[in-house]
């Protein structure tokens, strides 16, 4: 662009004095030029790093595909996380985080504790056919064998609020005599999610050993209602309608009994 009439001329920088302002007084590389914003810059990395992740998994993820979609430099990467094992553990506990503040918006301990169960349960579905990331980074994680959430603090702390607040409908049901009692809120959470889970990880599978096409929208309806059936048809169930439990063998290791 050509300066105004009258203007004075704006000198053109040469190339050292262009890298120069990109480098701090002492001549060290700053992970920020004046007037950005470091928490916009670290959530555009999050973003690009999860679709990397998502995509790729932790061992075919780059650094370089990150950093350019994120619109930032490797050095601004690697100052904000650390090496790609630091970004995956991060971009992780952005998942769970994510997750978990949605579940809140539910407001489940303001209804009755089946249709709070209810809720979670069609929350969960939904979520995860809305966020297939999040299931391919627990995917690549497990492969991992959960060493990243497992040193993880903030994935401890981001679930503890709801294995309470699932700990305290089942309580108030099984005092109102909707809840049979003593159930486990985090066995309960297992199975919503590993109904939802396994059915949308195994769905090209599923769909070719039954010969169903289990991606349509009717199935996915179906899905649904058959979960909600079989996780209130359980807690509902009352001891008389139960089979007294037998006694099952022991074991010592897999495949032996005692």
């Amino acid at each position: 662009m050509r300066p105004a009439e009258g203007a004075a001329p704006v000198p053109r920088r040469g190339a050292r004095e262009r890298a120069g302002a990109a480098r701090g007084g002492n001549g060290a590389a700053r992970p920020e030029s004046r007037g950005r914003d470091p928490a916009r810059t670290r959530a555009r990395i999050l973003d690009a790093a999860t679709g990397e992740f998502a995509r790729h998994g932790l061992a075919g993820a780059r650094v370089d595909r990150i950093a350019e979609r994120a619109g930032a430099n490797k050095r601004m990467l690697y100052y904000y996380f650390g090496d790609k094992d630091a970004l995956f553990a991060a971009v992780l506990e952005h998942a769970y985080r994510s997750i978990r503040a949605a579940e809140q918006t539910l407001n489940l301990l303001d209804v009755e504790p089946i249709e709070g169960v209810r809720r979670l349960v069609a929350f969960t579905w939904c979520y995860y056919l809305e966020h297939p990331e999040f299931l391919a980074l627990l995917n690549s994680e497990n492969l991992h064998r959960g060493r990243h959430v497992r040193g993880s603090r903030r994935v401890r702390a981001a679930n503890s609020p709801l294995v309470a607040t699932l700990g305290a409908i089942l309580r108030r049901g099984e005092r109102a005599g909707a809840v049979r009692p003593g159930v486990d809120p985090v066995q309960l959470y297992i199975s919503i999610a590993g109904l939802a889970y396994f059915f949308l990880s195994n769905n090209y599978t599923l769909s070719a050993v039954f010969g169903r096409d289990l991606a349509t929208a009717h199935a996915r309806r179906a899905r649904l209602e058959h979960m909600v059936d079989v996780i209130t048809g359980y807690l509902t169930a009352s001891g008389a309608d139960r089979p007294p439990r037998r006694r099952r063998p022991a074991f010592d290791k897999p495949g032996a009994a005692r």
